[in-house]
C-alpha cells in the first residue's frame, strides 16, 4: 500500500532545536612580533595637503574623511579596539572591542602649507609640526587605556594637515600605510579597499606571551640604564635621484667581478652611518652599531602575504669600531649591511622569535646600542600616493615619538620623485650642526 507522501515527509524530519550564530568577536592576540613595541611611542606621521581653489571648505572635507574613516575601521577594526591583558599582571596582551578611533579638529589658519612643507624649514617650523600630530609623548601600553588610532585635522591657511598616532604595539609601517591608502581609497568613493588586511597573527607566530607590564611610562623610563633623554634636533635630508644613484656608484666601484652588487638603501645607509658617526667626532675605538628595521613578511618559511596587519619586523643590528668605519673605504660599511641583512633569514628570524620567548623583554631606546643610527620607515612605502580626493601630500614627515639619538626616517623623495630619497634624521644639536656643513654627506661638492 503507498504511504501518503505528506505524512512520510513529517515522519522524516524533526527540529530538534533553533539558535542564532553572531559573527566571531574582532579579537586579536598580539603575537611575539608585536609586544617587544608594547614600551615604545605611538608612531606618528603627518601628511600636509594644499588644498585646490574651488575645493570643498574644511568642515565638509573632513566630515567626508571622517566618514571614509569609519569605513575604514570596518576592515582594519584592531585600530577601533583597545589593547586588553588576560588574566591580569603577566598574561598574554590581546586587542578587542569597537571603542573607536580620536578624532580632532584644529586650526592654525595663520600658517601655510609652504611653511612647513618647503626645503628650509627651520626650528620654529619642526616645533609647530609636532602641534598637528596627537598622541606626543603617549607610550603604547597606554593602548590598554587609550583608542588605539589618533587623527588630527588642522586648517591651515592654504590647505590642511592629517596628523596620525597609531599604537605601534598593533602595526607596523607596512600595515601603516596599508591602512593609510586605504582609508583614501574609501574616501575617493571606493566600494572597498583594492587589498583586504588579514589578521589572523598566528600566520606569523601563535605562542602566546604573556607580559608584566610597568605602572606607567614614567615607571619604565626610570629604569633605562641611560638615564633621561638627551635633547634632539630631528632635520631632512633630501637626496635627488641623481646623488643617490652617486653614491650608490661609489660604493660599488671597488667590488670584484662577480660581486653581489650593493643596494640603494645598502649605499645610502653606509653614507649616513659613515657620516653621522663622523659628525659625533668619535674615537677610533668607540663602536658604533647600525641597526635597520627589517620587514619578515617575506623572510619567513612560509612567507606571509604582504597585506598581513600587525608588526612583522625585526631590529637587525651590525657593528664596528668607528676607527675601521670611517678609515675603511665606502664598501666596507655597505658590506656589512649587506651581510647583516642577507644572513637574517627565516632561521635566523625564529631565532630571534625563540629567545624573546624565553625571556621576555620590556625595551628602552638604549637597547639599540652604542652610538646608534637606526633606520626605520622605508623610501618603497606610497606614501605620496595617499591621495584623499583633493590630491597627493606636498610632504609626509614623522611625529616626534620614536625619535632617539640616531634615528633615521626614509621617505621616498618629496612629491615621490622616482629614486629620489628624504633623509630625516634626530641628532644631538652639537653633531647636527657638523652634519649640516659637512659637503661630503651632502654630496653638493660633486656635480
Amino acid at each position: 500500500m503507498a504511504v501518503d507522501s505528506g505524512d512520510a515527509a513529517a515522519m522524516a524530519v524533526a527540529v530538534t532545536g533553533t539558535r542564532t550564530v553572531a559573527p566571531a568577536k574582532t579579537k586579536v592576540t598580539l603575537a611575539t612580533f608585536d609586544l617587544p613595541y608594547i614600551t615604545f611611542y605611538y608612531n606618528q606621521k603627518l601628511l600636509l595637503y594644499r588644498l585646490p581653489q574651488g575645493a570643498a571648505d574644511f568642515q565638509d572635507v573632513t566630515a567626508r574623511m571622517a566618514d571614509a574613516l569609519g569605513d575604514a575601521l570596518a576592515y582594519f577594526y584592531p585600530l577601533a579596539g583597545r589593547i586588553r591583558q588576560e588574566k591580569g599582571d603577566g598574561g598574554a596582551l590581546y586587542v578587542d572591542g569597537e571603542e573607536g578611533a580620536e578624532v580632532v579638529e584644529a586650526a592654525a589658519e595663520g600658517v601655510s602649507v609652504d611653511q612647513l612643507a618647503g626645503e628650509d624649514c627651520g626650528e620654529e617650523a619642526e616645533k609647530l609640526m609636532q602641534q598637528l600630530i596627537p598622541y606626543t609623548g603617549v607610550m603604547n601600553l597606554e593602548g590598554l587605556h587609550r583608542p588605539l588610532l589618533a587623527v588630527q585635522f588642522t586648517k591651515l591657511k592654504d590647505g590642511l594637515a592629517v596628523g596620525c598616532a597609531f599604537n605601534h604595539a598593533v602595526l607596523d609601517g607596512t600595515a601603516t600605510w596599508h591602512f593609510m591608502s586605504s582609508w583614501a581609497e574609501l574616501c575617493r568613493g571606493a566600494a572597498a579597499p583594492s587589498a583586504l588586511p588579514i589578521h589572523n597573527r598566528a600566520m606569523a607566530r601563535s605562542v602566546r606571551v604573556g607580559l608584566t607590564l610597568p605602572a606607567s611610562a614614567e615607571a619604565h623610563e626610570k629604569t633605562d640604564p641611560n638615564g633621561p633623554k638627551k635633547p634632539l634636533v630631528a632635520r631632512v635630508f633630501s637626496f635627488s635621484e641623481p646623488v643617490v644613484a652617486r653614491i650608490k656608484a661609489n660604493a660599488n666601484a671597488a667590488l670584484p667581478p662577480g660581486a653581489k652588487p650593493f643596494s640603494a638603501f645598502q649605499s645610502l645607509g653606509a653614507h649616513i652611518w659613515r657620516s653621522v658617526s663622523r659628525a659625533r667626532e668619535l674615537g677610533p675605538a668607540d663602536i658604533t652599531v647600525f641597526a635597520v628595521f627589517a620587514d619578515c613578511r617575506a623572510r619567513l618559511d612560509p612567507p606571509v602575504p604582504a597585506t598581513y596587519f600587525g608588526n612583522l619586523i625585526q631590529a637587525v643590528f651590525t657593528g664596528v669600531p668607528a676607527g675601521m668605519l670611517l678609515g675603511g673605504p665606502p664598501e666596507l660599511a655597505a658590506g656589512m649591511l649587506q651581510k647583516a641583512i642577507g644572513e637574517h633569514d627565516a632561521a635566523a628570524v625564529t631565532r630571534r622569535l625563540d629567545e624573546y620567548e624565553a625571556a621576555p623583554k620590556l625595551f628602552h631606546y638604549s637597547d639599540a646600542g652604542p652610538n646608534c643610527v637606526a633606520v626605520g620607515s622605508s623610501p618603497r612605502f606610497r606614501v605620496y600616493d595617499v591621495d584623499f580626493g583633493f590630491g597627493r601630500p606636498e610632504r609626509v614627515r614623522s611625529g616626534g615619538n620614536n625619535k632617539f639619538d640616531g634615528m633615521v626616517y626614509l621617505y621616498p623623495g618629496r612629491g615621490g620623485d622616482s629614486g629620489g630619497i628624504d633623509v630625516e634624521l634626530a641628532l644631538q644639536p652639537e653633531p647636527m650642526q657638523r652634519l649640516e656643513k659637512d659637503e661630503e654627506f651632502l654630496q653638493i661638492a660633486a656635480a
